[in-house]
């Protein structure tokens, strides 16, 4: 067993006697267990009413509007609709409010922030505050955060820090994506077939079979397909495409009322294009495109490709006792192959420092660089214990220990390019340059523990709190650059910290709820990954502490729902990351403090029995409060062309940050959906729209004209027919239907190298069930 395996299980003991103290603090008033299982899941039964929302929020099941946390829950149409054209998760990004997903590694390697807080590193190694927890695991490395969403209960953004009931890494919130759970006694599934524009295609498949009374069985596959659609007329080769498949497997066991046990075996194969970056597509002075830009062409001297395999197993053990429900969460994660490999500085050509007359482009290209970045070897476990008591009193609780172990040992990698001067290189091209190896050992245990009381009926509070203990080991096993990193090759970290929230609930009357709550979260210290003449890199400690408040309220005979918060948070040392700029280094830096402020809005309302509205929004004003802090601006190798920086630089060249917004926060985010049905003949004829915006947000820790992403709005549309009470559907519809084609990233070299968003999908898609 490892070293790192070892401290795992040694804090068993500490963590038992820990949790089986919190428990005793609410054993004393445990009564007779209340089944409110019926009162949770109630569907109003008033024409035209909506359903009751149920969250998992506080890790048990609670009606949305009172649970004290702002949490937004997409499910149904919504969440469906948007997987049509065979987007992958970030899909998600602005369809609630003051939620961002992007990636600079294709499907493969996504990013996420929450109110704007968030963390751009793209290294192998990089760690997030925005918690990804997929089925109750937490999935840490973000190789394993793109898992595909499909037969999906439901997705829910739960903002602010969820440090006390979640395991990982989530000081700005929790992204918790739902399976679809298998049920006994029921024969049933569903098939969906769709296909557009570039042959983007999906299938997805679902059965559930009753194997005997206490046994079901669940499988569910989705297969996504897309052409290469982008020319590249010097590789002379095609871009964008993919292939990508995701398989779930379910076996629930349950004799009786007092035991279940859930097991889940998972996996996904993904071979296509990484992202592709263009150089010279962003207008000097600006945030537009050039003028005549055509998504459909690139240029590149390199190959691009990404490719990912993950394999997951999970069991779900619960005892329900008189008193208390006991949980054992067990969980193992493998990332067995990740490769990403792209031309970054997004052209062709040795570039003019080389002093070759070998013509390049398109534009000024200042020089050459081909890169990948990999996983050779990954494992994560997770164990979590919970007891969760059952309770008619007024006082309820639950407590736990939860253990985290991972393994990974990740290369980035250089290779020969036109113009590349490295004796390893000769006169030949794309083969290994140079290469970094390093491998990174954490472990972490904690116990938490959460009361909620009573005062009177209309008074609720809750309070929770959470000790963690995290180390981590970072080694440099091999690394062929040069000059090579700086001594020493090894570093380690560790952190203890208590997590705790409080907060309170006023039902105004039945129909409306207010609330208040004060959280704290934390991220351990982070290492960045070594490289030319730079050592180990280590960020501190980051914490954050949260404040809001909001209103929850039933209207109109519960034909409407409205959820309304305002919030501050300040995040100390925040790590950030600085990439590119002259140096075309990464480093990991700390900002003294983040402010964060804003407001978010959700809306659901039957207008009329059969036309539904769904209506968000938010507003992100973030802060970076570090006068000394200051980071390289983009490279600006002279001439009359330059990039605009519009922070003050220092006398060393280096640009001071202080006051700027944090990278990828757009200050105004807003969703819109719409659906309409028209009885006609057997079935029913339906429309439904949505509409998605974000305001233009900066793309680097520096303000600049040309590195921001202009404002986007994504328009979808979707028209169909069901019938045989919604057994079956056929439809056609569009993504992006008004092809608005934006910068959505890029990397800060000077030849204004971008890369942009999906282009406009339409198709079609039939769906059977049984």
């Amino acid at each position: 067993m490892s070293s790192g395996m070892k401290m795992l299980y040694c804090g068993c003991s500490l963590g038992a006697m820990a949790a089986a103290a919190a428990m005793s603090l609410f054993l004393p008033v445990v009564a007779r267990a209340a089944d409110a299982a019926a009162s949770d899941t109630e569907v109003a039964t008033a024409a035209g009413s909506l359903e009751e929302v149920v969250v998992t929020a506080t890790r048990r099941e609670e009606k949305l509007k009172d649970v004290p946390v702002s949490v937004s829950v997409l499910s149904g149409d919504p969440l469906e609709v948007l997987g049509d054209s065979g987007q992958d998760i970030k899909q998600l990004a602005f369809r609630v409010p003051s939620l961002n997903i992007e990636s600079s590694n294709g499907r493969a390697f996504p990013r996420f922030y929450i109110r704007g807080y968030g963390n751009t590193d793209f290294h192998d190694f990089a760690s997030q505050p925005v918690s990804l927890v997929y089925d109750d695991i937490v999935q840490e490395n973000p190789a394993l955060k793109g898992f595909p969403i499909f037969d999906q209960a439901d997705v829910e953004v739960l903002r602010g820090p969820q440090g006390t009931l979640f395991g990982r890494n989530s000081p700005a919130g929790v992204v918790k994506l739902e399976s679809a759970k298998p049920k006994l006694g029921e024969t049933s599934g569903y098939i969906a077939f769709s296909d557009g524009t570039h042959n983007s295609a999906n299938v997805d498949g679902v059965v559930n079979l009753p194997l005997n009374d206490a046994l079901a069985f669940r499988a569910s596959l989705q297969l996504q397909h897309r052409d290469n659609w982008i020319n590249d007329p010097i590789n002379l080769t095609t871009l964008g495409g993919y292939e990508d498949m995701a398989a779930r497997l379910q076996l629930l066991y349950a004799p009786d009322d007092s035991f279940s046990a859930l097991f889940n075996v998972h996996g996904r194969s993904l071979n296509g294009s990484s992202t592709v970056f263009r150089a010279n597509i962003i207008q000097l002075g600006s945030d537009k495109l050039v003028p005549g830009f055509n998504p459909a062409v690139t240029f590149s001297d390199g190959p691009n490709s990404a490719t990912l395999g993950t394999i997951g197993t999970n069991a779900h053990l619960t005892w329900n006792l008189p008193f208390v429900t006991l949980q054992s969460i067990t969980g193992y994660e493998t990332v067995q192959k990740y490769l990403s490999v792209g031309d970054i500085d997004g052209g062709y050509g040795p570039g003019f420092f080389s002093g070759s007359a070998q013509p390049s482009g398109p534009g000024p290209i200042p020089f050459a660089v081909q890169t990948s970045a990999g996983v050779h070897s990954h494992e994560q476990l997770t164990q979590e214990f919970r007891v969760v008591s059952k309770n008619d009193g007024p006082l309820q609780g639950q407590a736990g220990m939860f253990f985290f172990y991972e393994n990974v040992t990740a290369a980035d990698d250089d290779y020969c390019v036109p113009g590349g001067d490295s004796p390893a290189c000769g006169v030949t091209l794309f083969t290994l340059q140079d290469t970094t190896v390093s491998r990174q050992k954490n472990d972490a245990e904690a116990v938490f523990a959460s009361l909620e009381y009573t005062v009177v009926p209309a008074f609720k509070l809750r309070a929770g709190i959470r000790y963690t203990e995290d180390h981590k080991v970072f080694d440099v096993l091999e690394s062929t650059v040069v000059p090579p990193p700086s001594p020493p090759n090894h570093a380690s970290a560790a952190a203890n910290n208590v997590s705790w929230d409080v907060s309170a609930t006023y039902e105004v009357d039945p129909d409306v709820s207010l609330y208040t709550r004060i959280a704290t979260g934390f991220r351990a210290p982070s290492f960045g990954s070594p490289s030319t003449g730079i050592p180990i890199q280590v960020a501190k400690t980051e914490k954050n502490i949260s404040y809001e408040t909001g209103v929850k309220a039933d209207l109109f005979d519960r034909r409407a729902r409205v959820a309304f918060d305002v919030f501050y948070y300040d995040v100390s040392h925040q790590q950030l990351t600085a990439v590119g700029g002259a140096s075309d280094e990464t480093l990991l830096i700390n900002a003294s403090n983040t402010i964060g402020k804003g407001a978010e809005l959700d809306f659901n309302a039957h207008l009329l029995p059969t036309l539904v509205l769904n209506l968000s929004g938010s507003l992100n004003d973030t802060k970076i409060h570090d006068p000394g802090l200051t980071v390289a601006p983009c490279f600006n190798w002279g001439g009359t062309d330059h990039c605009n920086v519009l922070n003050p630089i220092n006398a060393a060249g280096n640009v001071e940050i202080n006051g700027n917004p944090l990278p990828e926060a757009a200050r105004w985010v807003g969703d819109a959906s719409l659906r309409y049905d028209y009885p006609f003949g057997t079935g029913s004829l339906y429309a439904f729209t949505d509409l998605s915006y974000r305001s233009a947000m900066n793309l680097t820790l520096y303000s600049s004209s040309e590195f921001v992403a202009a404002p986007l709005a994504e328009a979808g549309l979707r028209l169909g027919y069901t019938w045989a009470d919604s057994k079956y559907d056929v439809a056609a519809f569009c993504r992006n239907c008004a092809n608005q084609i934006r910068i959505v990233g890029g990397i800060d070299f000077e030849n204004a190298t971008g890369y942009i968003n999906d282009p406009r999908i339409v198709g079609v898609q039939f769906r059977a069930r049984f």
